[in-house]
């Protein structure tokens, strides 16, 4: 199933609007996302399957073929919205830490940094 990005997951027209992507696994085996978006004007929350590459479909739910939002009940609506959150702030997190590290590590920026400057001379040499 190929991933869908779940941003563009609109459907039905005539009920979707202003998604809001919260959380979104990416493109990884068993991808899904957490969306705030309004259902027949109304605040909700959505929940989809995303697909996977490699495979046929829209991920899940779909209708008619085309990509569509679980509606969570409003009795867990709340619970599921943090719990997004929560995963994309730990995301978030690790993404920096992991850049504060590269960063800090002054002996693969030199290399990086001579690497990019090679590049420039390659380039200004092929005219």
């Amino acid at each position: 199933m190929p991933y869908i990005d779940p941003a563009q997951v609109n459907s039905p027209k005539d009920r979707v609007r202003d998604v809001r992507v919260v959380y979104d696994a990416g493109r990884t085996e068993g991808s899904w996302s957490v969306a705030t978006l309004k259902w027949n004007e109304q605040p909700r929350v959505g929940l989809r399957w995303n697909g996977e590459e490699g495979e046929s479909g829209k991920g899940n739910p779909q209708s008619r073929g085309n990509a569509t939002w679980f509606i969570v009940p409003d009795q867990l609506a709340e619970e599921v919205l943090q719990a997004a959150r929560r995963l994309r702030q730990t995301e978030e997190t690790r993404l920096a830490e992991g850049y504060r590290a590269m960063a800090s590590d002054r002996e693969r920026e030199q290399e990086a940094m001579d690497w990019s400057e090679a590049l420039i001379g390659d380039a200004s040499e092929a005219r």
